[in-house]
């Protein structure tokens, strides 16, 4: 998948895309949007909220399509069958019009205010990673994994981030010159170890997590894992072996900007 430049014509300086995959998600999605507004409401900030109806078999594009006749500032993409939360953000991002770009799952576990609340530290970095200070949420067993997970991926990239699946907020000219392959749940560590390779600033800042409210995780299935194994072998051997990746700073970047006047 590679990145598409879009020339709408909008007033896109400072505003915020919050793209939301959703699959099957009837029950959670109503709540997971109204989260969203109120957070724009709570920072006062432009933004759009593009949904992503991920091949759902339930009543999810009814639910979004109702809501859209009130508020013009969703939009709706739909896939006749499911590409993945990777494939969603991407295929959200080429949509968007916004300067800058986070995804916010439909499922209704992530408090937008937690991690739009953050948008004035983009006037410092490009990207601004959340970890969660509250993981008594969540069960041990994938609490465990976590820390086992974000242990390998660490040690195999030589990174210290605290968490590298949330709710990551990106200046979108950052992702102008990466190349996303994993489709999956690994398209968040892929996109940061990219970008971070690059040499583009970010910044890791304390997130609440909020409970899911219905429904079970997608996150945890076999599918899902093989898909985060394979992502993960493909980004190995594009960090160390093939290196396929332009390893160029975009012009719009505070990254950039800092270079020059550093």
């Amino acid at each position: 998948m590679e990145w598409e430049a879009n020339n709408k014509m909008v007033d896109m300086n400072g505003m915020i895309s919050v793209i939301v995959p959703a699959l099957n998600e009837a029950n959670n999605i109503g709540r997971a949007l109204d989260n969203i507004l109120d957070a724009f409401t709570k920072i006062n900030c432009k933004g759009e909220i593009i949904v992503v109806n991920d091949g759902s078999t339930d009543a999810t594009e009814a639910v979004v399509r109702d809501l859209m006749v009130d508020l013009p500032i969703i939009k709706l993409l739909c896939h006749d069958t499911p590409k993945g939360i990777g494939g969603s953000f991407w295929h959200g991002v080429n949509e968007s019009s916004g300067e800058y770009a986070v995804l916010i799952s439909g499922d209704g576990e992530n408090d937008c205010y937690e991690i739009l609340r953050y948008l004035p530290v983009m006037d410092h970095v490009d990207i601004v990673i959340p970890f969660w200070y509250n993981t008594e949420v969540r069960s041990w067993q994938r609490r465990y994994l976590s820390k086992l997970y974000k242990g390998i991926i660490n040690l195999t990239f030589g990174l210290l981030l605290n968490y590298m699946n949330g709710t990551v907020m990106y200046r979108k000219c950052v992702l102008k010159n990466l190349n996303l392959k994993s489709t999956g749940f690994f398209y968040q560590p892929e996109l940061l170890i990219k970008a971070i390779k690059c040499g583009y600033l970010y910044a890791e800042v304390p997130c609440e997590l909020k409970q899911r409210l219905d429904g079970k995780s997608k996150a945890l299935n076999i599918k899902s894992l093989l898909q985060v194994v394979s992502g993960y072998i493909s980004t190995v051997a594009a960090v160390y072996f093939f290196n396929p990746e332009k390893k160029v700073i975009a012009p719009g970047s505070v990254t950039a900007m800092r270079y020059r006047t550093g």
